[in-house]
């Protein structure tokens, strides 16, 4: 289209409206594909859990960054809403929870990290109760504790209940 366009106030030639149909068309596929993907995604992820807790993430603030780009090519927000409606229509408890500080607060006691974590820190340590946890099974934890869940425990137990007697 760069090459077939003509300077202000000249019209444009056949060839630059037939490169813009071009374009349109080729967009249009690409966002049938994203929006067909994360739809899949959804319905995948609603089959096999019966309770999802999501980021309710906008990416709105994203426009005015350098990631404005990628969160348009990941549709964000498509899949985040085909999630929800998958969920509702597959009869499946989504829940969206609000994003501040997941990965800054500790899901034992609760405590706020007093400086934010850096990307390259994977481990989370409190400083509070002196739990030390990978920094992504401490933020999904958050997570589930805002929608009002319980999390299972890692041993698959709920925390507060006795682990099964194996010996008997």
């Amino acid at each position: 289209m760069a090459r077939r366009h003509q300077p202000r106030g000249k019209f444009q030639t056949r060839g630059y409206r037939k490169a813009q149909r071009q374009s349109a068309r080729l967009q249009k596929k690409v966002a049938r594909q994203r929006t067909d993907t994360g739809r899949r995604w959804a319905k995948a992820v609603v089959r096999d859990h019966d309770r999802v807790a999501v980021e309710d993430f906008r990416p709105r603030f994203l426009a005015k960054s350098t990631m404005a780009r990628k969160a348009a090519d990941a549709a964000i927000s498509a899949t985040k809403k085909a999630l929800v409606e998958m969920g509702r229509k597959h009869g499946r408890d989504v829940r969206l929870v609000h994003p501040a500080h997941t990965t800054m607060d500790c899901a034992w006691c609760g405590a706020r990290a007093k400086h934010a974590l850096l990307l390259s820190e994977r481990t989370y340590a409190c400083s509070a109760c002196g739990v030390v946890s990978p920094r992504d099974k401490n933020s999904a934890r958050v997570m589930l504790i805002r929608a009002g869940w319980n999390p299972d425990g890692v041993e698959g137990v709920r925390p507060g209940q006795a682990l099964p007697d194996l010996a008997a």
